[in-house]
């Protein structure tokens, strides 16, 4: 921690606006859908076929380890030029169980975060759940549920999608709410399928309200693959979450990727277009500089050069595990995306 303080307030000097040289504890929060991350052993509550040895992808062991510690060499370089820690927290999309997210923080390149988590199994028809690990040095759940999204009739082929996760805890000692999300996919059309994210970002809205009418200035953040865009109507209307800084009706959120989407960055592409659709949305209460807390400080897309597809069909996209059903060896078809939260120290 004092390493991580150091680094950053020599960061802060180094910009005219920080030139009292006063001095900050950081937090990075960040979020990455670890596409189909699937161990080797048959679970017989799903349908898990394909990524098992002797299925259509010819998954195995010596798959499974390499696609563990290319993640791991992902989230252990989030963030750390601003805080050497890398991710405070970090919710994940696409994992099977807990036993991918145990054998995911055993990775050598890990051990050292100590990371724990926060799971539940979900009825997802493709067998993958959401999921929050945590750096125990910064952070502690209190509390914790999955919400179960109700799908609409007609929105989507399967009958069940992820539950949310809700999570309550603290961060370095103050309150704060998580929900990590994985709406819907636009398979069968994007039109087709835009109830199912309306559902969810519905369900997700009405637990945040239940949270805000008893702690109006509740820190709240949202994040997931929300497999919607900033501008979409499940994310900007039902979430009620937007990229207005300065204002914003009661109880709505910001939004902070708005106008990085308004500019063409992406954490996914498809189709030569990017989408931005793995987000962190934070309660107003981040805004405010003038706190004992932390705020929101910068936004940001981890899309090193590594992670490119520098070949193919896919070239120039996020470099992913599979290309059809043969181990293209990449890291995930998303880059993550992640948050840095400040708070001034406390000098007396």
């Amino acid at each position: 921690m004092k390493k991580s303080i150091l680094l950053f307030c020599l960061l802060l000097s180094l910009g005219s606006i920080w030139a009292q040289k006063k001095q900050y504890k950081s937090a990075i929060i960040a979020f990455y859908n670890l596409e189909n991350l699937f161990d080797t052993i048959d679970n017989t509550l799903i349908n898990d076929e394909e990524f098992l040895p002797g299925g259509i992808r010819n998954y195995n062991s010596l798959i499974y380890q390499d696609k563990l510690s290319k993640l791991a060499s992902v989230i252990n370089q989030i963030g750390t030029e601003l805080n050497p820690d890398g991710p405070a927290l970090l919710g994940v999309s696409e994992i099977e169980n807990d036993t991918v997210l145990r054998d995911l923080a055993n990775q050598p390149l890990l051990r050292k975060q100590n990371y724990r988590w926060v799971h539940y199994d979900s009825k997802d028809a493709r067998g993958v759940d959401v999921a929050l690990l945590y750096n125990p040095v910064y952070f502690s759940p209190e509390k914790s549920k999955n919400l179960f999204v109700p799908l609409p009739r007609g929105s989507k082929d399967a009958y069940y999608t992820r539950d949310i996760l809700w999570v309550k805890g603290k961060l370095q000692g103050e309150t704060i709410h998580i929900y990590v999300n994985h709406w819907p996919s636009r398979s069968g059309g994007e039109k087709r399928s835009e109830p199912g994210r309306i559902a969810a970002a519905r369900v997700c809205r009405l637990h945040i309200d239940s949270i805000l009418a008893k702690e109006p200035a509740a820190k709240i953040l949202v994040m997931g693959d929300l497999n919607d865009d900033p501008i979409n109507k499940s994310v900007a209307t039902v979430l009620q979450a937007n990229g207005d800084k300065e204002s914003g009706s009661t109880g709505s959120l910001y939004n902070p990727w708005w106008d990085l989407y308004k500019k063409g960055i992406g954490t996914l592409a498809y189709q030569d277009a990017w989408g931005l659709f793995d987000q962190i949305i934070l309660s107003r209460p981040w805004l405010l500089k003038k706190q004992e807390g932390f705020f929101l400080y910068k936004q940001q897309v981890f899309n090193r050069e590594f992670l490119v597809e520098n070949t193919g069909r896919y070239k120039g996209y996020p470099m992913r595990t599979w290309d059809g059903n043969s181990y293209r060896g990449g890291y995930s078809d998303h880059f993550p995306s992640y948050i840095l939260v400040i708070k001034e120290i406390d000098k007396d």
